[in-house]
């Protein structure tokens, strides 16, 4: 931190903010994008739209071109990825929780699982999996639930809610809390019991990931906060990489499209939808 006498000025104060161009943190965007250091294999550097590493207790957004790949890792085991997705220029569709577990009679998200809006069609697509430790049923975490639990919920506290993050997100992109659906979440896992009690399951451990395809122009809001039903007393994050790369669209014949005949009917009102739009 510099002193007070360092930035007394607005001069001096320039010139220490100007000095820091090029620190390196462990939670920060890069940029541009394609000097990620380590593109995944088979990827392009000048492919790579987006670069980031989010800290525990933070939060990030971007919006995605169709076909773009989104792949989120969890580095040391801790992180939980909760996801809100809005077609990018027509915000009123947005992720429906209810209807993707309902319409893909499948509550635990895993590869080939789709990520649907309201209007019947498909935002996403999970491509890949390996963590399979994930929640549709929970959501994020509130400013109550983690005033009472950690003593503070706001965002600029050291335990901020899931959901006071998701508002920042989102008045970044111009919704407003009202415009917040439930989310799904990615790294720490949920199931129900035979009993019908909800258990945590926890992380499958660290540098596992998950994949997304964009399967329209998307807007992403990620926080990555604890899970509400994580048992442990302390507020706990480690942090996630963000990387997104240029890809094409699910299309017929692909397996993900095949995988079911309530998904192949998503996507078909998805291609329907864009093509009368003239975008596919």
């Amino acid at each position: 931190m510099a002193s007070a006498s360092v930035t007394a000025s607005a001069y001096g104060a320039r010139d220490h903010a100007r000095a820091q161009e090029g620190t390196q943190v462990d939670a920060m965007p890069v940029l541009p994008a394609s000097s990620w250091p380590a593109p995944p294999e088979g990827i392009a550097a000048e492919d790579i739209v987006w670069a980031e590493t989010v800290a525990g207790g933070n939060y990030t957004h971007q919006v995605l071109a169709r076909g773009t790949e989104l792949r989120l890792t969890d580095l040391a085991g801790d992180a939980c990825a909760h996801l809100l997705l809005f077609s990018a220029d027509r915000p009123w569709e947005r992720l429906n929780v209810a209807d993707t577990v309902k319409v893909l009679w499948n509550a635990y998200l895993g590869a080939g699982h789709l990520l649907l809006s309201d209007q019947g069609r498909v935002l996403a697509s999970l491509v890949e999996d390996g963590s399979g430790r994930h929640d549709s049923l929970t959501g994020t975490s509130t400013l109550a639930r983690n005033t009472a639990r950690y003593g503070d919920g706001t965002p600029q506290s050291a335990s901020p809610a899931g959901r006071e993050l998701f508002k920042l997100a989102a008045l970044k992109n111009g919704l407003a809390p009202r415009d917040l659906p439930p989310s799904v979440s990615f790294f720490q896992g949920v199931r129900i019991a035979e009993d019908g009690a909800t258990e945590f399951t926890g992380s499958a451990g660290p540098n596992t990931t998950v994949t997304l395809r964009a399967e329209q122009d998307v807007t992403v809001l990620l926080a990555n906060v604890p899970h509400p039903l994580d048992p442990r007393p302390a507020y706990t994050c480690s942090n996630l990489e963000v990387l997104a790369y240029r890809g094409e669209p699910t299309a017929p014949g692909d397996p993900v499209w095949d995988a079911t005949p309530e998904g192949r009917r998503a996507f078909l009102n998805t291609a329907g939808h864009l093509t009368a739009r003239g975008i596919a």
